[in-house]
């Protein structure tokens, strides 16, 4: 995997090569998944003031989805769970291109690509929380899809899953990802480098923990090991960095992600935030003016009501997963599908019975285990007065198979730095 040297002393932000080298930024809008989920989550009646006062900024550029069924107006009314698309690409804007170095001013300038794609599952009652991050550079069949401007394009039998977004916008990343994981996906958002960049600073930033330093050329990272509070540019780079952390590959980059995510899932779901009206506000209102949606999501009482489901999840039932698989044999650089784990996944959730993963925190060694952590709660109940505690599982738990790597909301580990 190659990736352009910069210079040190200058930060920029470098783009995947379209469809050849990985490039250093990685999956850095994971963070939206819990973003988007525990803000929309932490004060309905905040977000739902939010949403109507910011409806037109919201719906502008909502995007119909590919053989979208009607969505009931509600949430219960949908059965086996609902499926919610977060995907992110990498695209140029006015107020941030000065950081992207030669993406938005070298022959690589033109064109977006879907770097980052999460399905994120709320089960059933009892609702549990799960977050699947397909990694950028698998290789998948992209159906057959027509694009915003009514062109069609042929269907692919194998192609990097993150090319699907120049095929046909956000519904040709829907229909990919529905025909992989056979899930059907009524509900999506895109957003785009800077959204993250804004609602990272909307929340004051996340603490997060490196066990061993962190220094990293690619993206100008030069930090020691301890606890560092991270926003903006600098949360960016963190969520961006490979060669800093793990093995220097992508897989250890998806769970150093996961830490973010987990403890950007705390910090939303504490006092500090919840009793704190103007932050939540401000978060929702960002998140808002950041995100382009399906047009089945631009309802403000379907986003309520999606906030009503996951309110209460306790921080154990809040669970981030890699989608399982192997190396490419025709590439070493990509990797394709792991069905049959894949499969255990899906017939999880469709059993909608809580899931206990049994493999590695991290397949690339991204992240340690925070041994001087005092655990999450896990309820969240414990946190809101007047919440109504979650109920106990009514199934018995199913353990995914080791291929899967993965932790919960509740666990605390730190980032693998590469200075020891």
């Amino acid at each position: 995997m190659s990736t352009t040297k910069t210079p040190r002393g200058r930060t920029t932000i470098a783009r995947h090569g379209r469809l050849r080298t990985l490039g250093p930024l990685g999956q850095l809008f994971r963070a939206l998944a819990v973003a988007m989920a525990v803000a929309l989550v932490a004060g309905a009646g905040v977000v739902a003031y939010a949403v109507y006062d910011l409806s037109s900024s919201f719906t502008a550029d909502a995007v119909d989805l590919p053989n979208q069924a009607a969505v009931p107006p509600d949430l219960g009314e949908l059965q086996g769970g609902v499926n919610l698309l977060l995907s992110g690409t990498d695209e140029c804007e006015p107020d941030f291109a000065q950081y992207f170095g030669d993406r938005c001013s070298g022959a690589d300038s033109e064109g977006n690509l879907n770097d980052v794609n999460m399905l994120v599952h709320i089960s059933d009652a009892p609702r549990r929380v799960t977050v699947i991050s397909f990694p950028r550079d698998l290789m998948v069949p992209i159906p057959s899809c027509t694009d915003a401007q009514g062109n069609t394009t042929e269907a692919l039998s194998k192609q990097q899953i993150n090319s699907a977004y120049m095929y046909g916008g956000l519904g040709c990343v829907v229909e990919t990802i529905s025909d992989l994981s056979g899930q059907q996906i009524p509900f999506a958002a895109k957003v785009s480098f800077g959204g993250v960049i804004n609602i990272t600073d909307a929340i004051g930033g996340v603490d997060v923990c490196i066990a061993n330093g962190i220094k990293d050329p690619y993206t100008g990272i030069d930090w020691p090991a301890g606890m560092r509070t991270i926003k903006g540019l600098d949360a960016l780079q963190f969520l961006r960095t490979r060669h800093g952390v793990g093995d220097g590959g992508d897989l250890g980059r998806i769970s150093n992600q996961q830490q973010y995510m987990s403890r950007l899932a705390t910090k939303l779901k504490s006092e500090e935030v919840l009793s704190n009206g103007a932050t939540l506000y401000k978060l929702a209102s960002t998140a808002l003016r950041n995100v382009d949606p399906s047009t089945s999501l631009t309802n403000p009482l379907t986003l309520v009501q999606i906030a009503m489901a996951v309110k209460d999840v306790p921080f154990d039932e809040i669970v981030f997963v890699q989608y399982p698989t192997y190396t490419d044999p025709d590439d070493s650089n990509r990797v394709v599908p792991d069905e049959e784990a894949a499969e255990a996944l899906w017939s999880a959730l469709a059993a909608n019975q809580p899931i206990q993963l049994s493999g590695e925190l991290s397949d690339g060694d991204g992240v340690v285990v925070d041994e001087s952590a005092t655990p999450a709660p896990t309820e969240s109940a414990a946190l809101v007065d007047g919440a109504t505690p979650t109920p106990e599982p009514s199934s018995d738990v199913i353990t995914l198979p080791s291929e899967i790597a993965g932790q919960t909301a509740a666990q605390a580990t730190c980032s693998n730095g590469n200075v020891r």
